[in-house]
């Protein structure tokens, strides 16, 4: 590549994702659905159109910045976890709570669906991901296509972010609000840079991924900082970060679509990943709806978004498209379970270690049986406690972290088990779990190579981007249920829940015993 193709790269980047993420929004607009919802089918299906019309071969090789935003999941994160240790520490704990806000958005509508700053938020976060990706490659060494072009990136990319402020918004002190942006991007950058030293010095020890320590770094700093007014970097990421991250990772995952049928065991890696997503999913919100009595939008959708690290839900509370309450909740549920993950990626990466490369040897099974007794037993306390919250704030959000903390580990373990037992090996197994639960966590580590293996033909962490995407399609469903719940007071239809619950156990035992 050179110069002017790497130009033109980031602006007709820009210009897809921006693409998908708006249309996205405007197919939405005055209904009680996700932009998230159409970000899965519109990129999968451009990926798709993209691979059949010949314009790029399977991993959009041709376009290396869209797979450089989709190796931003991580930095997209940062800021959900540190506003979940910020809420962590004001819940818990004695609040150290910020002053009054000193910025009032631009409310006008732009385009359809799209406020002005909104608009802006969008632009920025897609600024802001290259930007840091690109200074965190070159901290870090990396070497690949783009190593050479990786200080002009990051200049265009944090220029850009820095000067992308809504000239509509009222800012009571636009110097300090900058100022707070630029400390903000700092700090993400510091902690993205740490996390990967902290997890490449311990890695003859145990394998924990970047991902971990990012999570554990932007926690403690968000309950330190409590207090801490978002600055313009910290509103864009929050809103359009992680629709900006997903768009890129269905694209590329879209031009996989048709070679990843022809490889062996992928059919039942992506059956798995398809009828998991109504497996895990409508079983949880099966339990907390009927054996918890919570049938409300805002506990179903922190409560799953964090039981399951579920990217799309991750990100459709974060935005604020399943209401205010959910948006508010939805970060302390995102990072409790998290810390669970410090047993989730110890058991995963021993087992994953050439040594074992197994989850059925006793060193790693017997750990996982009992994190998943354990997972259940915190599950089975967090519905008493919902079901007798009658509505107090308080115990609402201590039912909901025991159980997002109880059902993550029995998703994570128990996926991993069923398709162990199966036959599936390890690799196969973290694709397809990672899929059934839109897991972020385990999609960074796949992406990492956490689970690889040499004599594979082509490798989990290209390969995920489709197998992660492709259980999406049952998206529709989800966010159709989430949608029509907010359209009616909030409240799920019990026996539809019951429904796709049932469907998705048959579509797993299906997935496991025939395929």
């Amino acid at each position: 590549m050179n110069l002017m193709e790497v130009l033109t790269h980031f602006f007709i980047t820009l210009l897809i994702l921006l693409s998908i993420v708006l249309i996205s929004r405007s197919a939405v607009a005055g209904t009680k659905y996700s932009p998230i919802l159409i970000i899965v089918v519109f990129g999968l299906a451009l990926g798709m159109i993209f691979k059949i019309s010949g314009l790029v071969e399977p991993g959009l090789a041709e376009f290396p910045l869209v797979g450089l935003a989709s190796s931003t999941t991580v930095a997209a994160l940062v800021v959900t976890f540190f506003v979940g240790g910020q809420k962590i520490r004001n819940t818990f704990f004695k609040p150290k709570l910020p002053k009054a806000d000193d910025v009032v958005l631009n409310e006008k509508e732009v385009m359809l669906g799209t406020r002005g700053t909104q608009l802006v938020f969008i632009v920025r976060s897609f600024f802001l991901l290259l930007g840091i990706i690109s200074v965190y490659r070159i901290i870090t060494g990396a070497d690949d296509l783009l190593t050479g072009y990786y200080p002009l990136i990051a200049f265009f990319g944090l220029a850009g972010s820095v000067i992308l402020i809504d000239s509509k918004a009222k800012i009571d002190d636009k110097r300090k609000y900058l100022g707070r942006g630029i400390v903000e991007l700092i700090v993400i950058i510091a902690i993205l840079v740490a996390a990967f030293f902290i997890s490449e010095s311990i890695k003859g020890f145990i394998g924990l991924p970047q991902i971990f320590f990012a999570m554990m770094l932007s926690s403690v700093l968000g309950m330190i900082f409590s207090d801490w007014r978002f600055g313009p970097t910290m509103r864009a990421l929050l809103f359009g970060g992680i629709p900006l991250v997903l768009a890129a990772v269905f694209l590329v995952g879209g031009t996989r679509l048709l070679e990843a049928f022809s490889l062996d065991g992928m059919k039942q890696v992506m059956a798995f990943g398809f009828f998991g997503q109504l497996f895990w999913m409508f079983i949880g919100i099966w339990l907390l709806a009927v054996v918890g009595k919570s049938n409300k939008v805002e506990i179903l959708a922190p409560g799953m978004a964090g039981s399951l690290s579920h990217s799309g839900l991750t990100g459709a509370c974060t935005a604020g498209d399943l209401g205010d309450l959910a948006k508010d909740r939805a970060p302390v549920m995102i990072n409790v379970p998290f810390l669970g993950h410090l047993f989730v990626f110890t058991i995963l990466a021993a087992a994953a270690s050439e040594k074992i490369g197994s989850l059925l040897k006793p060193q790693v099974l017997i750990p996982a049986i009992i994190v998943i007794l354990a997972g259940m037993v915190l599950t089975y306390i967090s519905l008493k406690v919902l079901r007798r919250a009658k509505n107090e704030e308080s115990k609402e959000i201590k039912g909901l972290i025991l159980f997002s903390l109880g059902w993550q580990l029995v998703a994570v373990f128990g996926g991993f088990l069923i398709l162990s037992l199966a036959g599936m090996n390890l690799e196969n197994a973290a694709m397809a779990n990672s899929a059934a639960i839109s897991h972020f966590g385990l999609f960074a580590a796949i992406q990492g190579g956490m689970f690889e293996t040499v004599d594979t033909a082509v490798q989990s962490s290209q390969l995920i981007l489709f197998i992660f995407a492709m259980p999406f399609l049952i998206h529709p469903v989800v966010f159709g249920m989430f949608g029509k719940a907010m359209s009616k007071n909030g409240e799920m239809p019990k026996k539809a829940i019951s429904v796709f619950a049932i469907l998705g156990i048959l579509g797993v035992i299906f997935s496991l015993l025939v395929l």
